[in-house]
């Protein structure tokens, strides 16, 4: 039976191949896919899972089909607790709504409840031959790790069990032998398997005995692999494609053996490649920048992250790089899948934010959360008491902050003088007075007092030229003299759209304190 199997898989392989390698260009779904997002709850998501997660999310939503959320936590050493809850509100976070998943779905979707399905595909391959029992204890086997590293030679396992006869195995079962079970893995001459098409990486070839150990299925505590779960869980839950990292692309041979063995058809398989530091060196979750949580945490709106992160190994068909989820959705292709590594830089998130933050403050919807979100946060920030930060107040704020302001967060520190009268004994506010030759001062502030001693008929511009005329001082003055009195600051918002923002009994107060505070000197 073993023999016919490798035989089938051969002539199976050979013609996918060939039609796959020929068929590049014709790579994107013509009927409804299932894809699914995997991870294992060992920690916070990393910015790699939540692209690997966006790209199946986004093939769903573009070709029709099934987003599915699998918790892959059969290494029960390695699980955080709270981390597969984690996990589901991070990708609530982001919009990036499962179909079936923990909570929603028929089936169960933690790898952990699933033990018996394992055990029980785990026995039919021991029934086809295509897995055997291992007994070897963990001394043999490390020993025969350092020997084969001492050689110079890949480890692998040697086949020491492989061979063991019923009665022998009957034995070693009734006198209670802990083994595993390992696959039988074709052999170097016999490896169609490893000769496979990828999405992302065209035409792949693994022949040889390097990427066919006989891996084990099932542990000795009776509890799945990755290999066995993995590949038994996308077949019953009938998955189309297979996105993840190409950490996994070694292993694609390992896990095609195994579809051929049961008799099954592999899914399509692309594999990701990694994301990297600036300085060449792999993202990892332990990287300041690696952690999904960092980025909440820092503030950036989840449309600039997803769009982000969408950039990170996709390449849209036109220059476009500002996108919605929706826009997305409706974009997303498997053509544009890059094979080059992606380098994560905040200066390119930082611009998307701004971007975003901006549509956001001018979308109804959205705008009412952001202010009182960042109503709050300019309360913590000044210490200020929230009930005394008027929320129209902030909304001028956020819009005279504009591209200038990247975080919410930020907001008191980039427009204080939104939220109180500036000092103007500070360094800050000395380099903004120093632009006005001495001379102009008093002038300048007289004039402004007299003008706005009677309303403002004019626009600002108009009346600041008026003040220049009746100082006798070029306007540009006026305006420099403006930016001290009103903000205490060198930089900052057109005047304008400053004197617009600012009440007009504020404005003259700010004045009077600039004549004070320059005449005190």
């Amino acid at each position: 039976m073993l023999q016919s199997l490798r035989v089938c898989s051969r002539q199976t392989a050979s013609r996918a191949f060939s039609r796959q390698a020929g068929a590049a260009a014709s790579i994107e779904p013509t009927a409804p896919v299932r894809v699914r997002f995997a991870p294992s709850p060992t920690g916070m998501l990393h910015l790699g899972g939540l692209r690997t997660a966006l790209f199946n999310y986004l093939l769903a939503r573009r070709y029709g089909g099934e987003f599915i959320l699998r918790i892959e936590d059969t290494d029960q050493a390695r699980l955080v607790p709270g981390a597969a809850e984690g996990i589901v509100q991070t990708l609530e976070w982001a919009g990036l709504n499962f179909d079936e998943g923990p909570g929603k779905g028929p089936d169960k979707y933690f790898q952990s409840q699933r033990s018996d399905i394992y055990r029980k595909h785990a026995q039919e391959l021991l029934d086809r031959g295509a897995a055997y029992r291992c007994f070897c204890s963990t001394s043999r086997l490390e020993a025969l790790r350092t020997e084969q590293t001492a050689q110079g030679r890949a480890p692998a396992y040697d086949r020491h069990c492989a061979h063991l006869s019923s009665r022998q195995i009957d034995e070693k079962l009734r006198a209670g032998e802990r083994h595993t079970v390992r696959m039988r893995a074709p052999s170097a001459e016999d490896s169609d398997s490893g000769r496979f098409y990828d999405i992302v990486h065209r035409a792949m070839d693994f022949r040889g005995p390097a990427g066919f150990d006989d891996a084990v299925l099932l542990k000795s505590d009776g509890q799945p692999t990755y290999h066995l779960a993995n590949v038994v869980d996308d077949h019953l839950m009938r998955i189309t494609h297979v996105l993840r990292g190409e950490e996994w692309l070694m292993s694609t041979p390992k896990h095609r053996a195994l579809f051929t063995a049961f008799g099954w058809q592999a899914p399509q398989y692309a594999h990701l490649p990694l994301l990297m530091n600036p300085d060449g060196s792999k993202l990892s979750k332990r990287n300041d920048d690696g952690p999904v949580q960092r980025y909440i945490d820092d503030g950036y709106l989840p449309e600039s992250l997803v769009n982000y992160t969408a950039l990170l190994g996709w390449h849209p068909e036109t220059p476009q790089e500002l996108f919605t989820l929706r826009q997305l959705e409706q974009s997303f292709s498997l053509a544009g899948l890059s094979r080059s590594k992606s380098v994560v830089s905040r200066e390119r998130l930082d611009w998307l934010n701004r971007q975003h933050l901006r549509a956001a403050l001018a979308d109804p919807d959205k705008s009412a959360g952001l202010i009182q979100q960042a109503r709050a946060e300019v309360a913590a920030a000044s210490g200020l008491e929230t009930a005394s930060v008027r929320p129209e107040t902030v909304a001028t704020a956020l819009r005279l902050a504009g591209d200038r302001l990247t975080f919410t967060k930020d907001l008191y520190n980039a427009v204080p003088f939104m939220f109180g009268d500036p000092a103007l004994d500070t360094t800050a506010a000395e380099q903004a007075l120093i632009l006005v030759p001495h001379e102009f001062h008093i002038p300048i502030l007289n004039a402004l007092e007299h003008a706005l001693a009677s309303e403002v008929s004019e626009s600002w511009i108009g009346f600041a030229k008026s003040v220049a005329a009746a100082a006798q001082v070029p306007t540009k003055h006026v305006m420099m003299m403006l930016r001290f009195a009103l903000t205490g600051e060198r930089f900052g918002p057109k005047i304008p759209e400053l004197l617009d923002a600012l009440p007009v009994d504020s404005i003259k107060r700010r004045i009077r304190s600039a004549k004070a505070e320059i005449e005190s000197r």
